[in-house]
């Protein structure tokens, strides 16, 4: 009895292990194997500025050796990565994702709050002041729409100490809002400014206007900062 037990418990343990069949020119497993690899590849160091990427790179605490990527995956995000190893997989040692600000895009919020973040979230360009000029000077209840476009209005503003004016609300206008990493230029693109009148007091909204185009002009600039930064390591290369 206990040889028959015996041999059953082995007929379990062995009808329970992944068996290879081959067929052909292929060989097919029974079950999914995994290699238990992740030991072999360092964790990525998370980095807010490309100054410090730039630093990790010039310092080789790590000794690193060969060539290495250095990719500009978004206006956001740059990774340290190397090249394909023998089981065609990529070690990423650094990712550099930039710190940046909240700010609204197409939707109204107070007259107060859009004049603050334009002042600190926004480099003070000839657009940024001509908003904080017109807005800081509109009236309650005095906004009109004008025309047919969806785009331009007019407005009743504020002219010395008890003067009024018409004027046309600044549309389109280019602003260069904090983007992407602060060690690069930021790119300036059109918005649409729109205003209206709720619930006794003045909101305002910008649109993006450019289709996305900031963006690749972004990824240029990060990658052309980072080409001058490491001219003098020619084994890390920077794609974009």
């Amino acid at each position: 009895m206990a040889g028959i037990i015996k041999e059953a418990l082995q007929w379990i343990v062995e009808s329970q292990q992944p068996k290879i069949v081959d067929h052909g020119l292929w060989s097919y497993a029974s079950e999914n194997l995994h290699r238990l690899d992740e030991s072999l590849r360092a964790e990525a160091l998370g980095m807010t500025t490309l100054s410090g990427l730039v630093d990790y790179i010039k310092s080789n605490v790590d000794e690193i050796e060969g060539d290495m990527l250095v990719h500009v995956v978004s206006p956001t995000e740059v990774r340290l990565i190397s090249p394909l190893d023998m089981d065609r997989e990529r070690e990423c040692l650094v990712k550099a994702k930039a710190e940046l600000p909240g700010i609204t895009y197409g939707k109204f919020v107070d007259a107060e709050t859009f004049l603050i973040s334009l002042r600190s979230n926004f480099l003070q360009n000839e657009g940024a002041e001509a908003l904080l000029r017109f807005a800081g000077t509109i009236e309650s209840g005095t906004l009109a729409t004008y025309g047919d476009d969806g785009v331009s209005q007019t407005a009743t503003v504020k002219k010395g100490i008890a003067g009024k004016e018409v004027a046309l609300v600044p549309n389109p206008v280019k602003l260069r809002p904090y983007r992407t990493f602060v060690e690069v230029t930021q790119p300036e693109s059109e918005f649409v400014f729109r205003m209206k009148d709720y619930d006794g007091g003045v909101y305002c909204a910008i649109f993006e206007a450019d289709g996305g185009a900031w963006k690749r002009e972004a990824m240029k600039n990060i990658r052309n900062h980072l080409e001058v930064e490491l001219e003098d390591y020619p084994n890390f290369v920077v794609i974009s």
